[in-house]
Formats: structure tokens, C-alpha cells, sequence
């Protein structure tokens, strides 16, 4: 069965509702434009993605002949002057169908045409092209960065349409490929790792800034990359607010013109929560769809749902009771509440969503709403909780979605009952099925594990560790991998820029970039680890500090 109208409208008005993808990509970012590369190569990996999980379409040639560029402007990529034969679209398409089946040489690619006249028509030759029409198109009309263009859109669509389960002209390489990159040492030094990771940087920020946008309209003299740049630079130094991170960007910066602090807080106070929330889930989605593309990436698998505070406010909190609220331990100094939803386990540590937290909202709407991200954007096996999250609501509503969760419980006069029990008996794990309840006469089944912990402080019943999982004992050693939420928090809040500002939205701002420049390190430290060594090990070998550097001297994107 071959592709129809009705098979490729399907296909586009699956894109069309997508929440966190936009094609094309020049219409949805002012840092695209319809000359963009890195937009086109987007638009690629988007429609791909989609059209191959259709069931009509499974050959990788009619997708290359379907794949619509009448809105691309490849005259910008065109060093021939004056009239030509053949139309830049229809050798882009020919030399994407060359890359994809391996062929060194243009004589295979000329001999495979021959042999198939439909192919032809629907490329649009009236004529088959001779090989050296084909070698000086290739070599001296395309552009460099068009040539590239072409290998990245030939290795999307192979690794889109092998995931999809269709056959390919050939196995594709699943690690990127850099202009320029040689390397090939197992054990890398640190001059290797560095440039690596400058140009995994490079790569990784001119893919995720443009799902950021500011919205200010035409005409504007300073270019809005330098406000993403100048962002960049507030996480570089710690504790360093606008104005005077301004005033020093100035003279470290290469751009003409650079936003003043204000202004720079101004346009980001204008962004609304849900404007922020949205931009953040476009910028991962990229970045997942990047890593997507990697053997070492584990797209399954287990989340961890925590909730951080900014420092203690001290000031007057009149007037924003609802949004400077109470601490998570109970005491009496208030702060700024943030919750995330982190990848965590065996896959590349990233946050993929946060949100606000405001007086008055219950910890099931959070966990729900966090939990409606994620499953938009990777699939979720196991949910790791605190205790904080020790709700039965919560725990229904998990295991109604299907899926398995580890949370601690508190411990209430039944829990410390046992654990003296056990005690007791010197037993160092007990487990037993439990009914919590719901309300009118409704149950949720849990199981309650009973875990001594080593080397307790404790010579009591607080020796012990209750936690409550649905999917028995086996995903109790997954609990421990919820340490990463915790270090991660440290290392956002270390890129997370100074303010004394109450704006609620402006600080959420600087907290959802932070976790964005948190997720572009963890992302150029796999990459630069699977090109360098072919394997990826939780341990970074790439530092946050470098990669903050590198972005600040790449963000110059556009």
C-alpha cells in the first residue's frame, strides 16, 4: 500500500495537534527563518517522526518525495548564479535518496534512477541527470552547511523509519556526526572532551533556544538571542542578578547591542506562567527528540515528582501570601515553592516539566499535572515520590494510569506498632498487602515493605523505613535513584540568576531556565560521551561550568 491524500492528511493533522511541536518551524520562533538549516532539519525530524507511524507508509522514498519544501528558500544555499536546469528542491531530495542508501559515488544513484521512471517523476526530473551534473551540483552549487543538511535529514528519516519498523536501505548511525569531528579515542583527554563538547554545545543550543520566543514584534534593534544569551550569562556566575549581570555582559559579549538589565526583566515579567510552561516543554522536546537518536538513550522509563524551595524569603510577603508560601518541613520562614518531574534510573537525567506551586493546591493536582507531561513526552514505567506525596488519592490515581509508583509512607500508630514487632524479632524487611481508604466505601490496594535501614542512629522503631509500592518488592531498589532529584535540585539552583523581585512569574522564569541549562548540560555531557567512547556513563565528564561557557560564547544562534 502506497501513501494517498487521506494518508497524508491524517499525518499532518496528527502534527497539527501535537502539543509541543509546531510545523513549520519558521512560522512558530522568530530565530528561524524560511532560509533556516536547523529549522528545515527540524521540520524533517517532525513530519518524519509522524508519517512513518502511519500504517499506508512504509517506504522511506515515497517520504522523501512527499516531504514538503515548496515554503524552504534553498536559493540562500545556492552558489550558482542565473538560470539552471534542475531546481535546488528536486537535487536536495536526489541527494537525500543518495545519503540514505550509502552510495559514495553519483554513478549508483544515476544507474538506480534509470531503472525507475515512476521514482523520477515523482522526484520531478523529466530527464535523469548524468553523473557529472550530479557530482557538480553536489560539490559546487550546494553549500557546505546544505551538504550537511542533507546527511542530517538522510539519518533522521533512516532512524525514524527503523523505529517505526520499516525496512531501510541501510543500518543508521545513531550517535551524531560533527562538521569536522575526527576523533577517535577511546580514552579521551580534556582538550578532546572540551572540543567535543563545544561543538555538542553548539549543536544542542541552536536546536533548543528558538522554542523560546519573547514575542516582541518586527523591527526590534537588539536580536532576541541576546537575551537568551544574556540569561545564560546570569546562570554562568553565582548569584548574579540582571542589572549588574548586564552591565558586565556588556564587555564580555560580542554583539553590538545587548539588552539593558530592565528591559531584560521586563520582557520576561510579560511572559505568563502557561507562555513559560509551554516554551520550556517545546525546548525539551527537542532536546529528547536529539538524544532520541542515540543507542545510550532509554526513552522508557522512571520519573521522580519532588517539590523544591527557593531560599527563605525574609521581606514583607503582603499581598503574595498565595505564592510565597510555607516551607515543606513546616517551620515558620516562607518560600517560593517550584515542582519538577525529572527523568531519572538508567536515562540521561532531565527535567521535563515544572511548574509553580501556590497556596491552596492539593498535591494530586500537581502530581497530575506534572504527570500529563511527562507521558507527552517519554513513557513512563515507575513514579518516585516523597513522602510529602504519601496520599492514597494520589496513589489511585497513579495506578489508574497504569502505571507502578514507590512513595514512603509516615509512619502512624499501626506502622510503629510493627516496626517494634519486627524489632522485636531482629526481621530486617516485612512486607504486607494493605487497603487504604478512599471514601464511600471505596479501597486502594497498596503493599506496605518494611526496610531496616543500616547504621541507624536509631535504637527504636525508627530503625525502620515503610514505603508503599503497587508492583511488589522488585521496584523498591529503583527508590534509590530518586537521589538525582536531589542533586540536580543543587545543580539548577546553581544556575538560576539573582533577583529580589516578588514577581512570581519572573521568578519562576529563572527557575524553568535554570532547569533548561541543567538538561543541555546533562544532554552535551551523553553526547559528548557516546561520540568520544560509544557508551554513556552516569557520571559526567563534561562539567556544568564548561558547558554554561560554551553556551554563552555558542547562544549566538540565527
Amino acid at each position: 500500500m502506497t501513501h494517498t491524500r487521506e494518508s497524508r492528511r491524517t499525518t499532518f493533522r496528527r502534527i497539527a495537534r501535537r502539543s509541543y511541536a509546531q510545523w513549520p518551524a519558521y512560522d512558530s520562533t522568530p530565530l528561524y527563518d524560511r532560509t533556516s538549516l536547523t529549522g528545515l532539519e527540524s521540520d524533517i525530524r517532525t513530519v518524519s517522526e509522524t508519517w512513518f507511524e502511519h500504517e499506508s507508509h512504509h517506504s522511506i522514498e515515497e517520504f522523501v518525495c512527499a516531504l514538503p519544501l515548496a515554503y524552504f528558500r534553498f536559493s540562500a544555499h545556492d552558489w550558482y548564479e542565473g538560470s539552471t536546469r534542475y531546481r535546488m528542491d528536486i537535487l536536495f531530495r536526489v541527494f537525500v535518496l543518495k545519503e540514505l542508501h550509502g552510495w559514495e559515488h553519483e554513478t549508483a544513484l544515476v544507474g538506480y534512477l534509470v531503472n525507475r521512471p515512476e521514482l523520477c517523476e515523482q522526484l520531478g526530473f523529466e530527464t535523469v541527470p548524468d553523473q557529472s551534473t550530479l557530482w557538480r551540483s553536489w560539490h559546487e552549487r550546494f553549500t557546505a552547511d546544505l551538504r550537511e543538511t542533507v546527511e542530517t535529514a538522510a539519518r533522521m528519516i533512516l532512524i525514524k523509519a527503523q523505529n517505526a519498523g520499516v525496512a531501510v536501505p541501510r543500518e543508521p548511525e545513531r550517535k551524531l556526526r560533527y562538521h569536522g569531528n575526527e576523533s577517535g579515542e577511546s580514552d579521551p583527554d580534556d582538550q578532546t572532551t572540551l572540543k567535543q563538547a563545544e561543538q555538542a554545545t553548539d549543536h544542542v543550543s541552536r536546536i533548543v533556544f528558538p522554542a523560546f520566543s519573547l514575542d516582541r514584534g518586527d523591527g526590534c534593534e537588539i536580536h532576541e538571542n541576546a537575551y537568551w544569551d544574556l540569561q545564560t550569562y546570569l546562570g554562568l556566575r553565582e548569584r548574579l542578578a540582571a542589572n549588574e549581570g548586564a552591565r558586565s555582559f556588556v564587555y564580555e559579549s560580542t554583539r553590538d547591542r545587548t539588552p539593558l538589565g530592565h528591559a531584560h526583566r521586563e520582557h520576561i515579567r510579560d511572559l505568563s506562567i502557561g507562555q513559560v510552561r509551554e516554551m520550556y516543554r517545546k525546548a525539551i522536546t527537542r532536546l529528547l527528540n536529539e538524544v532520541a537518536e542515540t543507542e545510550q538513550f532509554f526513552r522508557a522509563g522512571v520519573v521522580a515528582i519532588d517539590i523544591t524551595e527557593a531560599d527563605p524569603f525574609t521581606g514583607d510577603r503582603t499581598g503574595y501570601e498565595g505564592e510565597i508560601i510555607g516551607t515543606k518541613e513546616k517551620t515558620d520562614e516562607y518560600a517560593y515553592q517550584w515542582a519538577t518531574v525529572q527523568l531519572v534510573g538508567n536515562a540521561v537525567p532531565l527535567v521535563l516539566d515544572a511548574r509553580p506551586v501556590r497556596k491552596g493546591e492539593s498535591r494530586k493536582e500537581i502530581v497530575e499535572d506534572l504527570l500529563d507531561s511527562a507521558e507527552d513526552l517519554v513513557h513512563v514505567d515507575n513514579v518516585l515520590m516523597d513522602r510529602e506525596f504519601d496520599s492514597q488519592h494520589i496513589l489511585e490515581m497513579i495506578s489508574q494510569r497504569g502505571l507502578s509508583y514507590v512513595v514512603p509512607k509516615r509512619m502512624q500508630t499501626s506502622e510503629k506498632a510493627q516496626a517494634k514487632r519486627l524489632l522485636q524479632r531482629g526481621q530486617d524487611r516485612h512486607e504486607i498487602d494493605r487497603k487504604l481508604h478512599l471514601g464511600k466505601n471505596e479501597w486502594h490496594e497498596t503493599t506496605l515493605i518494611y526496610r531496616r535501614k543500616e547504621d541507624s542512629e536509631h535504637d527504636d522503631h525508627r530503625q525502620y523505613s515503610v514505603f508503599m509500592t503497587n508492583r511488589g518488592t522488585g521496584h523498591l531498589t529503583e527508590y534509590g535513584y530518586r537521589w538525582e532529584i536531589e542533586s540536580g535540585y543543587k545543580s539548577i539552583k546553581r544556575f538560576m540568576a539573582a533577583t529580589t523581585s516578588k514577581d512570581f512569574g519572573l521568578r519562576f522564569f529563572y527557575f524553568a531556565f535554570a532547569c533548561l541549562l541543567y538538561s543541555i548540560w546533562r544532554v552535551v555531557d551523553l553526547l559528548v560521551q557516546v561520540e568520544l567512547t560509544g557508551e554513556y556513563e552516569h557520571s559526567p565528564i563534561v562539567t556544568a561550568d564548561n558547558t554554561l561557557t560554551l553556551l554563552k560564547k555558542e547562544t549566538g544562534i540565527g
